[in-house]
């Protein structure tokens, strides 16, 4: 599955893909000049053309997948947030800066969704997460105050399986402890399977903990690709 694409953003930041848990906090931080909705897309045909480098948001339903879009691009309402879990229908393309895409994709394992339309989703999402072209990455989101679920489980293994570059976010992190976020980690890291190479990172959309962290990730998930596409 090729993955070929171009990050579209300048190296002055001096990022490496070292440890993100040695550098500079601020290093990391992204200006965000432009950001939104670029389109809705319910079909293959409804998706950009233009082809700027994609990444994936997925979670279960209710996770805090827009939540999360909103604190990482500063804006409070650009990304619709819904108490009604199973809301996200279709797949919202962010367009970001002009330079790329942030995709929320619909929220798994609402249960009161009928299974047809669970199958139409299933499908819709797995096709684009395996032959979508533009699409560099993934962020996939758990709960950090619950264990994995099965569905979370499954897809961790299906990111896995399919080779896509991904990056675990243990959202709501500020509903815990430092104490307790410590502990809990290390417990979903074991029952997602996550390597020793793969990332696990906590976030709160509440108070922004994690924000500059994850960009760091995501800024060198963008940067490989654009490295990928040149050689």
């Amino acid at each position: 599955m090729s993955r070929n694409c171009s990050a579209g953003m300048t190296q002055r930041s001096g990022i490496s893909a070292a440890d993100p848990g040695q550098r500079p906090e601020r290093a990391m931080t992204m200006i965000i000049k432009k950001a939104g909705l670029e389109t809705v897309a319910y079909r293959d045909q409804d998706m950009p053309l233009d082809g700027l480098p994609e990444i994936a948001f997925l979670g279960r339903s209710n996770v805090g997948k827009s939540s999360l879009i909103n604190c990482l691009l500063g804006r409070k309402k650009l990304a619709f947030t819904s108490s009604t879990p199973g809301k996200t229908r279709a797949l919202y393309f962010y367009r970001v800066n002009d330079a790329f895409y942030f995709v929320d994709l619909p929220g798994y394992g609402y249960a009161r969704v009928s299974k047809e339309e669970q199958r139409a989703w299933a499908a819709l999402i797995e096709g684009y997460l395996e032959h979508r072209e533009p699409l560099c990455g993934a962020v996939h989101i758990v709960d950090c105050r619950h264990r994995p679920t099965a569905d979370d489980r499954l897809m961790a293994g299906w990111l896995r399986y399919h080779r896509l570059t991904t990056i675990t976010v243990a959202s709501k992190s500020d509903k815990l402890s430092r104490g307790a976020l410590a502990r809990r980690l290390p417990e979903i890291k074991k029952e997602l399977e996550l390597g020793a190479a793969e990332q696990l990172l906590p976030f709160s959309a509440r108070t922004g903990e994690g924000k500059e962290r994850l960009w760091g990730a995501l800024k060198d998930l963008l940067k490989q690709a654009d490295m990928a596409k040149g050689r």
